[in-house]
């Protein structure tokens, strides 16, 4: 209504003429004709005309029933401006005047989250907690916050309150399962939620936890396909051209979040400082975090070219590519934190693979090649696949030979009998499942002066397991729980074990080529998916197949064998000692050379 009286000084203020947050001529004027204006200004990059036109608003029109919204508004372009500070008062402000209003109470969480004050956030997330469907914002923010800060059963609690409300929420039925799986909560896929289903559970599984759930490709595909659907769309071009390019050598780009010390770093280091440089040109397009270790450095010095990326937008990171004319870009996430699937929706590299980072399908449209081996994917299996798979000779895991400085390390210390038998695994608990901890405590049954050592992942996880091994009958004394460590000690401990017990249908990889690598065998329970195959690959390249088996019944019976059958014990051993892994899964030189000609062979030339 006064906006219609006075519209050319109201325009020139939005416009930034005379802006001041002291303007006698907002008294009176609907907060409607404000809205618009500053959401122009905020579209043409002035957020700072439209705060002066809230503030001027809200300075002039004291005790305004649309004072709420104006705080509101307010608080959210303090927050689009990274001035959380203020946000923050702007948002407890319109609290103060609307108390229900839930959105204010989800931002105000989040500016409190984002300077720091976890527990105010939590504190401003539990106050404004109320039986409606704003209920719902507010318990997956807090579960998401209480995750973070370790607090899993509390997480679980919050996730399942808000399933209560809501069963049919994929992502939080994918951070429900996952969160339950960490701790060892089973049965996994039954969590007594009215409403859902249980194919309803499993399709929103997600795909990490799927892979520890399910040995059944096309199961995977579907739950990852289903998941690339939801989280990923379509680009708007193809950015590559259609016959590749002519370069004197092939560009091979990595796309990865993980060049810092992560897993992957650990195993690809090696292969990059042993690229063929007469023949690749290798670039590195990088959104990890600055950790300042050694390893990052190591990897970012073996590329000729290290291109930051993580502060660009998908869009912006697929055009760096294609500006960078990459013949083949291989993609090291996959389905997992951090992966940069939008920018792989463009097409940015006539030739595109995933490899390591996710060990199961990646169904995003655009990727040619998922890099596998012979073992891992076999031809019986390989039509379940998307996309389809690329199987190196002989092994597909990469690993670094580099000799290690090891730490003295003794059972003493690591509370470990000096004269049991030690069973140990080293995984996270979400890949530990219900049947796979049965198989575990019958082996220990009939090994008595036998332990079982394992990482000490989390303390819920923790609890969980020991109050199912004593349900089992095995006391928490035949339980040893290893802290976490730096990677050194970790390696020479791993030493100290006699038999390491594989989880499956998600075999252990990374640490199972370093368990391989200090000497202790490996007992794997190979199923159909290439994850449930991982350490059967690896068990087959370096020479010791008693290790695979391909039954529930084999896995226990072979178990006790190894730790009751002394001449067993001696031929395992005596298959890993000496150079054994260095001539095979440390043979990098090797293994580079075969991953290049694979490379070439799958290269479009334009």
């Amino acid at each position: 209504m006064l906006d219609s009286i006075h519209p050319t000084w109201l325009d020139e203020f939005f416009a930034g003429a005379g802006a001041t947050l002291d303007d006698p001529r907002f008294a009176g004027l609907g907060l409607e004709a404000v809205l618009p204006r500053a959401e122009a200004a905020v579209a043409r990059g002035r957020r700072d005309i439209a705060i002066a036109g809230y503030r001027a608003w809200i300075g002039a029109n004291a005790g305004a029933p649309q004072g709420f919204a104006a705080w509101f508004n307010l608080g959210v372009e303090f927050a689009q401006a990274g001035d959380h500070g203020n946000a923050i008062t702007a948002y407890r402000n319109a609290l103060l005047l609307k108390p229900d209003l839930h959105q204010a109470a989800v931002n105000l969480g989040l500016a409190l989250e984002a300077t720091g004050q976890a527990d105010a956030a939590l504190a401003a997330w539990q106050q404004a907690l109320q039986p409606d469907d704003a209920r719902i914002t507010l318990l997956n923010h807090r579960g998401r916050l209480l995750e973070l800060r370790g607090a899993l059963e509390e997480a679980v609690a919050a996730l399942r309150s808000s399933l209560l409300i809501d069963p049919h929420q994929p992502d939080v039925l994918q951070h429900f399962t996952h969160l339950r799986q960490r701790i060892c909560a089973w049965p996994i896929l039954e969590p007594d939620i009215p409403g859902l289903g249980l194919e309803e559970l499993c399709l929103n599984a997600g795909p990490l936890g799927a892979l520890a759930l399910f040995d059944d490709v096309a199961l995977q595909n579907r739950i990852a396909a289903g998941w690339v659907a939801r989280k990923v769309p379509a680009a708007a071009e193809r950015l590559a051209p259609e016959g590749g390019y002519r370069h004197d050598r092939i560009r091979l780009g990595y796309l990865s979040s993980d060049f810092c010390r992560h897993a992957m770093s650990f195993l690809i280091a090696e292969v990059l400082e042993r690229h063929d440089r007469a023949q690749f040109e290798v670039f590195g397009y990088c959104s990890s975090p600055e950790d300042g270790s050694d390893i990052r450095a190591r990897v970012i010095a073996a590329l000729d070219h290290h291109i930051p990326v993580g502060a660009l937008s998908e869009e912006d990171v697929a055009r760096r590519i294609r500006a960078d004319e990459i013949d083949i870009l291989i993609d090291l996430n996959g389905l997992t934190r951090g992966a940069r699937l939008g920018a792989l929706r463009w097409k940015p590299a006539p030739v595109m693979a995933t490899w390591l980072g996710y060990i199961g399908p990646v169904p995003v449209p655009e990727l040619d090649w998922l890099i596998c081996d012979g073992r891992t994917i076999p031809a019986e299996t390989a039509g379940l696949y998307a996309p389809a798979p690329l199987p190196l000779p002989g092994l597909y895991q990469a690993n670094d030979a580099q000799p290690i400085a090891l730490p003295e390390v003794s059972r003493a210390e690591e509370g470990l009998p000096a004269d049991a038998f030690v069973f140990c695994n080293f995984s996270h608990y979400y890949k530990i499942t219900e049947e796979m901890w049965g198989a575990w405590m019958e082996v220990l049954r009939q090994v008595p002066r036998s332990v079982l050592w394992l990482v000490d992942d989390n303390p819920p996880g923790r609890r969980n397991l020991l109050a199912r091994a004593a349900e089992a009958g095995i006391g928490a004394e035949r339980l040893v729980f290893a802290a976490r460590v730096d990677p050194a000690r970790y390696r020479a401990r791993l030493a100290l074990g006699d038999l390491f017990l594989d989880t499956t249908p998600y075999n252990a990889g990374t640490v199972a080529s370093d368990a391989l690598r200090m000497g202790l065998p490996i007992l794997t329970l190979s199923g159909q998916a290439f994850a449930s195959r991982m350490a059967g690959s690896l068990l087959a390249a370096i020479g010791l197949p008693e290790g695979i088996v391909t039954s529930r019944a084999d896995y226990i019976a072979r178990a006790v064998a190894l730790a009751t059958q002394p001449a067993m014990q001696a031929r395992a051993k005596a298959a890993l000692a000496g150079d054994a892994w260095m001539r095979t899964l440390g043979d990098t030189a090797t293994f580079t050379t075969r991953l290049e000609a694979s490379l070439r062979g799958v290269m479009l030339r334009g």
